[in-house]
């Protein structure tokens, strides 16, 4: 596994700005710390710009398997750009690595689920007397909580379209679920310790 992009060549220029050695040395730990096995990255350019208010960080990464990832961000500040941008190359980079691994696994036969609905009547719900209507589910689902690390559980999370993953954490011993959030990012849900 690729810990470290290890003498990487990284070309940081700039557009209506003059790059200091601190904007340098700040792109170059930014690339460099990216912890990714795949795709694997050849070269990097770094592309900053200033128009006005507006402080742009372009990153081209180019990739083995002639994978080309291009990212650009717009904020006030420079260093929040150069940031943003490596928080979508990682996301871009774990969709690639979440390719390759879904086009080795082995489809299962018979892979649709038939799933039970309940729906309510129409009568029962425009009824204008006050009678108690009992609330229900409209899909039932049997789910098998497997064992995982954290680390496995996002990349179950990342193979399925489910918004979350339950799973028995290795680490912890305990239950614990895995979502991800609005940003982009992941949550972990774990139960309070009573003890």
């Amino acid at each position: 596994m690729q810990k470290h992009n290890v003498n990487l060549p990284i070309v940081v220029t700039g557009r209506h700005v003059e790059i200091t050695e601190a904007i340098r040395d700040y792109a170059h730990k930014k690339i460099e710390g990216l912890h990714l096995d795949y795709p694997r990255i050849i070269e990097a350019k770094v592309i900053l710009d200033v128009q006005g208010h507006r402080q742009i960080a372009e990153i081209i990464l180019f990739c083995a398997d002639h994978i080309v990832i291009e990212v650009k961000s717009t904020t006030e500040d420079i260093y929040a750009s150069i940031d943003e941008s490596i928080a979508k190359i990682a996301r871009r980079m774990r969709k690639y690595k979440t390719r390759l691994l879904k086009s080795h696994r082995p489809r299962k036969e018979g892979s649709i689920r038939h799933i039970e609905e309940k729906v309510f009547h129409a009568e029962v719900l425009h009824t204008t007397e006050e009678e108690h209507v009992d609330p229900s589910y409209v899909h039932h689902e049997k789910y098998k909580v497997r064992p995982l690390y954290a680390d496995e559980a996002i990349m179950d999370l990342e193979l399925s379209d489910r918004p979350f993953v339950v799973f028995h954490d290795q680490k912890t011993d305990r239950l614990a679920i895995l979502y991800r959030r609005k940003d982009g990012d992941y949550g972990l849900i774990e139960p309070e310790d009573r003890n």
